[in-house]
């Protein structure tokens, strides 16, 4: 799997990270109530895949109801440019509308059903698994 570096930010700059992702981003679209108020359209990557760059002390985490996930938004502009979720705590949710341009070559959405979370996590058979490296590291490639 050839890997690219993409790089973003909220929308004020105060936080920048870069991610190692495929060019081609498997983004999720979920209904659950906090994802359908702030349209919180992401990809899932591994933790060794994500960088915070700058920024780490102006974010804020927002969490509710089991509190495994963790919003966090830049206090400034109040963008959420990335996330840890719910169903993969090891790992981060990236919003593909905070990346600089020119390092993503196609985006496939896939609806989630985030109203019936539990019967959703069940029925999918690889979103887990997501937030996991690579099983041989070798066999991942990264090229700028």
């Amino acid at each position: 799997m050839d890997l690219v570096k993409h790089t973003g930010c909220c929308h004020c700059g105060a936080v920048r990270f870069e991610v190692w992702s495929s060019p081609n981003l498997h983004v999720f679209h979920c209904n659950c109530s906090i994802c359908t108020k702030k349209q919180n359209n992401h990809f899932i990557v591994p933790k060794d895949h994500f960088t915070l760059l700058r920024g780490s002390d102006n974010l804020t985490t927002y969490t509710f109801n089991t509190h495994v996930a963790k919003h966090t938004f830049c206090k400034t502009c109040g963008v959420q440019s990335f996330y840890t979720p719910r169903s993969n705590p090891d790992g981060y949710g990236v919003a593909p509308h905070c990346l600089d341009p020119g390092t993503v070559k196609s985006v496939t959405v896939e609806n989630f059903c985030g109203e019936k979370w539990e019967e959703s996590m069940q029925a999918h058979e690889s979103i887990r698994g997501m937030s996991q490296p690579a099983p041989d590291k070798q066999q991942t490639n990264k090229t700028e």
